[in-house]
């Protein structure tokens, strides 16, 4: 592993990947390949901007193609995929993004690694494919059965993937990760979305009754249990990367209010969004026999993440700007107002 495609790495967890893998990894070189979409940001990277193990190409993992020249160019001989469309909201305003790059877009760049002769592809997914589990854990082997068009599409990449390891011998591995959090994180999710209006003493639009239950995980430990899967394991297998860290959605907001010295008032609950699953669990025990485990406590990773939105100010204004008014009005515009 010497020369590394990261397809999405201008985005959340992409970003973060690149920067982690450059810091690990003294010989390894990364190209990012992201079509910089609205959550894809060039600012994401700019702590690695000069370092000459990096480059950067934009463009779109749905065109045969630019991925077909990108690979051949950089003489790639792995593949990690971030690129996704990634908001369950997003998806079920206009499902048609997310079928272009999280399916087609996973056939395309599985279909040119394998002319190109990659020797080794991550396709990195969400628990969300398996749907909603009202106990236990799920383990990889269970049935996909994802609620929205967003799972749905990236179930889709998973099964790809697997059927590339099957049919045409490809050395594929995918991972699935839990609700991931921290820096740089596009403030469309709960959370950057939470702090950042709350920063501004704005409402929170919390969804239903709040008691929905995730899995959160911090990002520098999911970007480890991607390390670990690509370096460790099995072909044609999934892996899932959960946090161990189970947590109702109310209670996640009343730590960060607490965090930031803002009143519990901030809370507006809202109009729960359609098929919205009620809780996700993994079970870590596939990756954890990789020698991988989750290291930072929910609690430290939480604090983190608020004090780098509060001192990244300028990361996060100009986001909330534009484009991100006219989805955050389609989307929570007529719940604030049935609620005031």
């Amino acid at each position: 592993m010497k020369n590394l495609l990261v397809c999405g790495g201008a985005g959340f967890i992409g970003s973060n990947f690149v920067r982690y893998m450059l810091k690990k990894y003294p010989d390894i070189h990364v190209v990012v390949y992201d079509k910089l979409t609205y959550a894809g940001n060039r600012d994401n990277l700019e702590s690695v901007s000069q370092d000459e193990r990096y480059k950067f190409l934009q463009g779109d993992i749905a065109e045969h193609g630019p991925v077909a020249r990108a690979l051949e160019f950089n003489r790639i001989d792995t593949v990690v995929n971030f690129a996704a469309e990634t908001h369950v909201d997003r998806s079920i305003l206009d499902p048609d993004a997310f079928i272009h790059t999280n399916t087609m877009g996973v056939y395309v760049l599985l279909e040119e690694s394998r002319k190109y002769g990659v020797e080794r592809f991550l396709q990195v997914s969400t628990d969300e494919v398996y749907g909603s589990i009202p106990q236990g854990a799920f383990r990889e082997g269970d049935p996909l059965e994802p609620n929205s068009p967003y799972a749905a599409s990236k179930a889709s990449g998973d099964l790809m993937a697997r059927a590339y390891h099957v049919t045409y011998g490809m050395n594929t591995v995918v991972t699935r990760g839990s609700n991931t959090f921290g820096p740089y994180q596009y403030p469309e999710k709960v959370l950057p979305l939470f702090i950042t209006n709350a920063l501004e003493d704005q409402p929170l639009p919390l969804y239903g009754d709040g008691k929905q239950v995730r899995d959160w995980l911090y990002v520098d430990d999911h970007c480890a249990g991607i390390d670990a899967v690509l370096r460790h394991g099995q072909p044609g297998e999934a892996y899932n990367v959960g946090g161990e860290n189970e947590r109702h959605n109310i209670d996640v907001v009343y730590m960060l209010l607490e965090l930031l010295g803002k009143p519990q008032s901030l809370i507006r609950p809202v109009e729960d969004r359609p098929g919205h699953d009620r809780r996700y669990a993994l079970d870590n025990t596939k990756t954890r026999q990789l020698g991988w485990k989750p290291e930072v406590s929910f609690e430290e990773a939480l604090k983190c993440t608020v004090e780098w939105y509060k001192s990244n100010e300028w990361w996060w204004r100009k986001i909330k700007s534009g484009e991100y008014q006219q989805y955050y009005k389609a989307q929570y515009g007529q719940r604030l107002k049935d609620i005031s």
